[in-house]
């Protein structure tokens, strides 16, 4: 004999399937949740409710168990905060500041002059960043050294390379007229 026995399967009567879409309807609407018969429907189709999809001459039905119109509701109302449903309007939030309990005491502006913080007066903190300071500025001369250095030497590379040119200009021959260069015939003066 085997200890494992299968469980009594967890099916509702079909005689429990008693309620029309319009009679959920009014169970939502009663319990402060209103919902079109479109919305019950697409519940329906979704598996939220338990239902029965019957076919009539007209096309078809569906029947909804009670218990799990109840068993929704009751979801609702834990998940789904008032704001967000649509078919009702939100709460007006009341103003905090037309009441005033006694024992708050007001703000009260100060009736003195206005008068500016006290700076911090950490000397580790300014002797560290006028430091810092010092030392950018001292980068930036650097920078400007070697700034100044390279554009001589871009200056006297051009130079040298104007020099260049002269002197190969008369070894490489020039053109006597511009036709000549496509011809290819020089002019060796």
């Amino acid at each position: 004999m085997t200890d494992d026995l299968s469980r009594p399967a967890a099916t509702i009567p079909d005689s429990e399937y008693s309620l029309s879409i319009d009679e959920a309807a009014t169970r939502y609407e009663h319990a402060g949740h209103p919902r079109t018969a479109r919305s019950i429907q697409r519940y329906c189709a979704k598996g939220h409710l338990d239902c029965r999809r019957i076919e009539t001459s007209f096309g078809e039905k569906f029947l909804i168990a009670p218990a799990s119109v109840a068993k929704h509701i009751a979801y609702i109302e834990e998940v789904k905060p008032a704001a967000t449903i649509r078919d009702t309007s939100r709460h007006v939030a009341e103003s905090t500041a037309l009441k005033e309990s006694p024992d708050e005491q007001r703000w009260e502006p100060p009736i003195g002059p206005d008068l500016s913080r006290p700076v911090a007066a950490d000397t580790r903190y300014i002797e560290r960043l006028e430091g810092e300071n010092e030392f950018l500025r001292s980068q930036v001369t650097v920078k400007d050294d070697q700034i100044k250095d390279l554009t001589e030497r871009a200056r006297e590379t051009n130079h040298l390379i104007a020099g260049l040119q002269k002197m190969l200009t008369p070894l490489l021959g020039r053109p006597v007229d511009p036709h000549s260069e496509i011809t290819g015939q020089f002019d060796p003066e």
